[in-house]
Formats: C-alpha cells, structure tokens, sequence
C-alpha cells in the first residue's frame, strides 16, 4: 500500500505555526523546519517539501498529521501530496519510543510521526479530498447541533427565572423553547398580567399556533394560581431577564428551522447528483433513507460524520464511530466487556435516537429491545444493540444496493 513512497514528513500543526520534519525512505533526516500559519506559510511549505526532497511528484512524499481536516490537510490534499492522519492517543504511544521519560517538543513529534508513518503505516488512516457538498452537509450539522445545545442553555435559564417570579406558567407542562409559549409568555408575562387577560387572546394565541391539547380557560386557570410574595422589585428583574432570553430564543428557533431546511437541501442535492467513478452517493442516499427511524436529521448527520467509512462499506468502522461496539478487556481469567467511549459524539448521540425511534415503528427493533431488556440490560445497552444491527444491516443494503424490506425476516429468520 506504500510502496511508492519515497520520502515522509511529519507535521506538527499548532495555531501559529507548523513544525515539519522530512526523512527519507530508510528514516534519514533530510530537513526541518517551523512554518507561520496562513496562505504564504502554507505555500512555502508546499515549495521546501518539493525542494528538499528533490521530487517532482508531490504523491510521492507521504505526510502524517493528527488531524484529518482543516486548511493545513486541504492545502496538502490540493498539491497532490499523499496525506496519513494519526489518533492523538496513538501519537502519544509513539511518543514513548523517542523518549521514555515523556519529554515533548514540536520538532520530536513531527519526528515522531515520520518514523511512525514509515514503520506502522498500517496504523495511519489515509485521506482524500472530500465532496464539496459533504463539507457544506457536515458544517450545517454541526451548526444545527450547536444551535440546539444554546436553545437548551437559554431553555434552562428561563425556566429558573420563571421558578423565582413566576411558578404557574411552569404548570403549563409545555416547551418552553415552543414558539406558542413564547408568545403566550410576551401576553402574559407576569401574574398580574394574568388576572387581566381575557380568554379571547389566549384562543387566538392558541389557533394562531393549532394547539389543541390546552384550551384557553384551563390555561388561565393555571396562570392565575395564588403568586408568591416576593421582595419589591424581584419580579421586575426576573421578568427583564425573561425578557431577553425570549428574544434570543425565538432566534435560534428562526435559525435551526433554517439549519434543518439547508440539511435537508444538502441532503436532496447529494441524492440527486450524477455519480462520479468509483461511487454512488445518490442511490446511497436513497437505500440510507428507507431505513426504519433514521429521519432527515440523523441521515444527515450519518453522511456527514461517516462519510468515509460509508463509502467503503465499513461496518465494523462504523460501529466504532457510533461507540455501539464494545471494549472488551481480557487477561488471563478476568474479561470485561465495557461500553465504548471513545466515539465521534454526534455519531453516538444520533445512534441513540435512530435506535429509538427504530423501536417504536420497525417490529424486529422492538422485540430485540424487549428481548434485551427482559435479560436485565439498561435502556441505553439495549438501544445501542438495536443500533448496532441496523448498521450492519445498513451495510448490507449498500452492498446490494437494495433499499429496506420489513418483510425479508420473515423470508430469512434469524438462526
């Protein structure tokens, strides 16, 4: 798999600047050297790899870093260099052949990675330019998750001022991130307000939004429960920081439903592109699509996260990324087997709610879950298996390029 390349560098990447170290193929220093971080620190980077090594052919000088992405990797992908990419905690086993006493510099980790590059190419994972749709779908993703770690951040905080100054409006059992509340709270703000609301407005708040679960005399019953005595001036202050947070709220609700229509958006493009040699995103996207309780937000986080590992059919890399494969520790007597932690977090958390949605509509994900659950096993153990068997199924179906069959158990039960 690397016997073409001649020469290997290691980059140590920092904010500031880069640290590289070049070696040939037998591991003999033939350069180092600190570059500063930007277009011109880059391109001559690019120009003394090319010099030192004396090479016209850019892929024939392997590089190793620690991350698989960002401008330092996508300016090396461009120039038609061979990039290797390193887990940190591999890099730091590496570490300990140069120095036992845990000594760590810039210089000996580029020096590091070479060597290990060289020896243990094995260990590296290679990469590859990525599609530019897949760069766009894997950045609203991460946006759309930000978006809502922040709405629950300032979900929290209202619910805290309103527990000071206002209790009763907690009674509503309701979202309070729901747009309905939010302008239910902007009529009836505090308990004073609420003794002097009619129930007209309350109906037309409600029909306005199609609530039907509340009517408007059970939700002014409710707000007009005895208030607490407070300190003059608490309920003041506390509404004025309710104030603001609902203006912040109502944003971010403007700016996730945006974030979900440009995931769905990238997500149709995708589909709908015409295949290129060695790939078939768009029928890819379909058989993904058919499975049971994947959704239009974890598809989209599934082609954004694992996009490689997708492409190669990997079921069993992608049961590591979605932390639903499990560490096994074994010597001699003793084997324990743990739940996996090390995972990319986006990929586990839409693991979880893939499975769980999958329980409630597709039979076999139910069964194997009250099957599970019945042997004593938690509610995540129980979703992580469901999830695990829906990836190896979902392999399977990209193999074959079929899309889902809830009757094909049936054909072929289980031995």
């Amino acid at each position: 798999m690397n016997d073409q390349a001649k020469w290997y560098a290691g980059v140590d990447w920092a904010s500031d600047s880069h640290f590289v170290w070049l070696t040939d193929k037998d591991g003999q220093r033939l350069g180092a050297r600190g570059f500063k971080h930007g277009g011109e620190g880059l391109a001559d980077m690019v120009k003394w790899l090319l010099k030192i090594s004396g090479s016209d052919d850019a892929a024939a000088i392997h590089l190793a870093i620690e991350v698989p992405h960002g401008p330092v990797v996508e300016t090396l992908l461009e120039r038609g260099f061979t990039v290797w990419a390193l887990n940190p905690k591999q890099m730091d086993r590496f570490r300990d052949r140069f120095s036992v006493a845990g000594a760590k510099d810039d210089s000996r980790d580029a020096l590091v990675m070479a060597s290990a590059l060289r020896t243990d190419t094995q260990r590296f994972r290679k990469l590859a330019l990525t599609d530019p749709i897949i760069i766009e779908l894997r950045e609203w993703s991460r946006i759309r998750d930000d978006l809502v770690a922040e709405r629950t951040a300032l979900t929290n905080r209202m619910r805290q001022q309103l527990w000071r100054y206002f209790p009763a409006f907690l009674d509503l059992g309701a979202d309070l991130d729901a747009p309905w509340v939010l302008e239910l709270w902007r009529a009836v703000p505090n308990p004073d307000r609420a003794k002097r609301s009619r129930i007209a407005g309350i109906e037309a708040i409600l029909k306005r939004h199609r609530i039907r679960r509340f009517d408007a005399k059970h939700v002014l019953g409710i707000l007009r429960q005895p208030p607490l005595s407070l300190a003059p001036g608490t309920a003041k202050a506390a509404q004025a920081h309710v104030d603001t947070l609902v203006d912040r709220l109502k944003l971010i609700n403007r700016q996730i439903a945006d974030a979900c229509h440009q995931l769905h958006a990238l997500t149709q493009a995708l589909g709908g592109q015409q295949d290129s040699p060695g790939q078939n995103m768009q029928r890819d996207v379909v058989v993904l699509a058919s499975l049971p309780g994947i959704g239009r937000t974890n598809l989209a986080t599934l082609l954004a996260e694992a996009y490689d590992a997708l492409q190669r059919r990997d079921y069993h890399a992608l049961r590591t990324l979605m932390g639903v494969a499990p560490v096994t520790r074994q010597s001699g007597r003793s084997r324990i087997v743990l739940r996996r932690y090390a995972c990319n977090p986006r990929l586990a958390n839409a693991a979880y709610h893939w499975a769980n949605t999958a329980m409630q509509h597709d039979p076999v994900s139910a069964a194997k879950y009250a099957t599970l659950r019945g042997c004593g096993h938690s509610h995540g153990r129980a979703l992580r298996s469901i999830a695990d068997r829906l990836l190896n199924v979902a392999c399977s179906m990209l193999r074959t390029a079929t899309t889902f069959n809830p009757a094909l158990h049936l054909q072929n039960p289980p031995c």
